[in-house]
């Protein structure tokens, strides 16, 4: 039984240095406590027997002078006052010495003219006439309670001729005048001692009692603190759990002994497009897809952990791709417990890796650019050079168009070339503070003779403040060149092209719009890429130059469109604002 106390979680949960901290604290002090009380008694019952000594000795001084103011002329004894006093049953004895401890008067009258030996100084007991007490052993370890003092019940010149009337003729003293007497008075202590013993007892008792009491106080204090603490706890860990599966960025599905859905988060949900309501009371073969339902399947077949990459087919036809992993849960006993499905939707990894194998490309094609038009510049100056020398040997016009013709397009080749080999090398930029405003209004100026020519109003929108930002400002420059020409190239019955500068977080917003022809939903992903072009004369190459000088700047730079509507490019250039 005592094993199985202590192997029971009630104690368990209880460390060991409680108990041994709460004996440490509390023995001490209800041991002082019960010493106290033991204490306390012992020197109630001494002041009791004192004072009861005491007042027998005022009685039996009260009884003398009684009795000697009545019987002056007749024959009272001090012995026989005695004798009768001393028979009281607590009373062990009653007598009288004087200084030299000779025994005036006894309640035994046997004992009258022996030797009392005290070990005291009797002189110094009569002198001090303060009631005194003492404990003293007789016989079969019998203890009396001893109480005494001077013995003084007259005084006068008469006391010599009186004390001659108290004591016994036979009583022999020379000198009753000068006689120094004490009286002592001998009490039974085995009532006194029984009540003590009982108290001691009692005080031992009690103190072990409350010992316990505030033991099993502390323990019990302790343990339900520890509760409330682990019940915190609990709760705390509940709270974090269930936020934890709620929030966590991927699916997972729980699914107890009888099949069916335990537990199923936000993210499973929202993948496979199954609500609570969809699963409450039906068998999770019947919820989950065959895909998954596979992985549960095939851990009857297989220990530990199943993953696989998997195309999971949902009730609407949609094909999912998945990344998922299904074990079996099982207690610390091994019982099983269930099973449970984490997994995430690889369509943006999947997109992504198409974008990275892209960009790879297009990086291996734009090395492949430059190396190619390295190869075309000398070329292209050797043919140049040849129809400029042509032009001018010629005199008829028609040769000389020709040739000019010839120029312009080995001109328009070397722009080509250029552009190419500024896309395949890194964008370098070179910052400083510059005023946005001044850089737009600068870029501006050099369109204002073909937006007139379009019939283009150009409108502009500024903050009341200069916005001032560390940016290159030939390359920024360069890329509103590029949104400009092309939103003048869109308006080819004329239009409105507007420039707005705003301050945004932690950096300034530009946006150029227009109100041209506007590029199509599936063109508008493409816009930024290296040779893609909706003009039959364009390169392909100014949008994806403009790219790169933004992300140079560590900018961002988007595009909306609608087709007959226009199109607007939203140029964001981070940095700190200067004034």
């Amino acid at each position: 039984m005592f094993k199985k106390i202590i192997n029971s979680k009630f104690w368990t949960g209880v460390p060991p240095w409680v108990f041994i901290g709460a004996v440490m604290v509390l023995f001490p002090i209800f041991a002082f406590m019960t010493m106290q009380n033991i204490n306390r008694a012992s020197l109630h019952n001494t002041r009791l027997l004192l004072e009861k000594g005491a007042a027998l000795i005022r009685s039996f001084e009260a009884g003398t002078r009684t009795g000697m103011s009545g019987n002056f002329m007749g024959s009272f004894h001090l012995q026989r006052l005695l004798s009768e006093t001393a028979m009281q049953p607590d009373i062990v004895y009653l007598l009288v010495t004087d200084a030299e401890g000779t025994i005036v008067a006894h309640n035994q009258p046997d004992h009258v003219g022996e030797t009392y030996e005290t070990g005291m100084d009797l002189k110094e007991i009569f002198a001090a006439k303060d009631v005194q007490w003492r404990v003293v052993t007789i016989s079969d370890d019998i203890k009396i309670f001893e109480v005494y003092r001077r013995f003084a019940p007259v005084g006068g010149m008469h006391r010599g001729d009186m004390m001659r009337r108290w004591f016994n003729p036979g009583c022999n003293i020379e000198n009753p005048r000068q006689a120094d007497l004490i009286i002592f008075v001998g009490l039974d202590m085995s009532a006194v001692e029984e009540a003590r013993l009982a108290d001691m007892k009692h005080s031992v008792v009690m103190g072990i009692v409350l010992l316990l009491i505030g033991f099993a106080g502390v323990v019990l204090l302790f343990m339900t603190q520890s509760y409330r603490n682990a019940k915190a706890s609990l709760s705390r860990i509940k709270a974090f759990s269930d936020h934890l599966v709620e929030n966590m960025p991927i699916g997972l599905i729980a699914v107890d002994n009888n099949r069916r859905i335990a537990l199923l988060n936000h993210v499973a949900g929202s993948i496979l497009s199954i609500s609570l309501s969809d699963i409450s009371g039906k068998a999770a073969e019947e919820i989950l897809p065959p895909a998954l339902w596979n992985l549960i399947s095939g851990l009857e077949d297989q220990e530990g952990v199943i993953e696989k990459e998997i195309e999971c087919i949902l009730n609407d036809g949609k094909a999912v791709p998945l990344e998922a992993s299904a074990t079996a849960l099982k207690d610390e006993k091994g019982n099983f417990l269930g099973y449970v499905i984490l997994f995430k939707d690889l369509s943006e990894v999947r997109s992504l890796r198409r974008e990275v194998a892209r960009s790879q490309r297009l990086a291996s094609l734009g090395s492949l650019a430059a190396g190619v038009a390295h190869e075309i510049r000398n070329p292209l100056s050797s043919i140049k050079g040849f129809a400029v020398y042509f032009r001018e040997r010629q005199e008829k016009e028609e040769e000389k168009k020709i040739a000019g013709i010839m120029i312009q397009e080995v001109d328009r080749l070397n722009r080509v070339v250029s552009q190419l080999v500024e896309l395949a090398r890194p964008v370098s930029v070179s910052k400083k503070p510059v005023s946005l405003r001044t850089v737009i209004e600068n870029s501006l100026k050099l369109l204002e003779r073909d937006a007139s020519e379009k019939k283009i109003e150009i409108k502009t929108i500024f903050m009341p403040e200069d916005l001032q930002i560390a940016i290159d400002g030939d390359r920024i420059n360069q890329v509103l060149l590029n949104l400009y020409l092309n939103a003048i190239e869109s308006m080819e019955k004329g239009g409105r092209l507007s420039v707005e500068l705003s301050e945004g977080e932690k950096g300034a917003i530009i946006k150029v719009s227009d109100t041209g022809s506007g590029v199509g939903e599936k063109d508008l992903p493409h816009v930024f890429d290296p040779y893609f072009t909706t003009k039959t004369t364009g390169t392909g190459l100014g949008l994806a130059i403009v790219h790169n000088i933004i992300e140079a700047h560590d900018g961002k730079i988007t595009v909306e469109s609608r087709p007959g509507e226009g199109t607007a490019f939203t140029l964001f250039l981070p940095g700190a604002r200067q004034g």
